[in-house]
């Protein structure tokens, strides 16, 4: 896992417009998972559009941070989507 700020927006670059699978810290012991499609990095967040058939709203943002802290788990498929990468 990337140890810096910058280094996880690098990592997040590369997969632009790539599947990827969430898990969330959604509070009081709650997880939340979303899968969708990576499509901006910005300066301190990342946009997932989410799958419109499982979500009930159209995109979620996250920080950097959120993953640094492990508050959020990202898994990014491959193109045939059977080989998964764990970020």
């Amino acid at each position: 896992m990337p140890k810096t700020l910058a280094d996880i927006k690098k990592s997040l670059d590369c997969h632009l417009g790539k599947r990827m699978q969430l898990k969330a810290n959604g509070g009081r012991k709650k997880t939340i998972e979303r899968s969708g499609v990576l499509r901006e990095t910005y300066h301190a967040v990342f946009v997932v559009d989410l799958d419109q058939d499982e979500n009930a709203f159209e995109r979620v943002s996250y920080s950097y941070t959120d993953i640094l802290t492990e508050a959020v788990e990202i898994t990014i498929m491959d193109e045939t989507e059977n080989l998964v990468v764990v970020k």
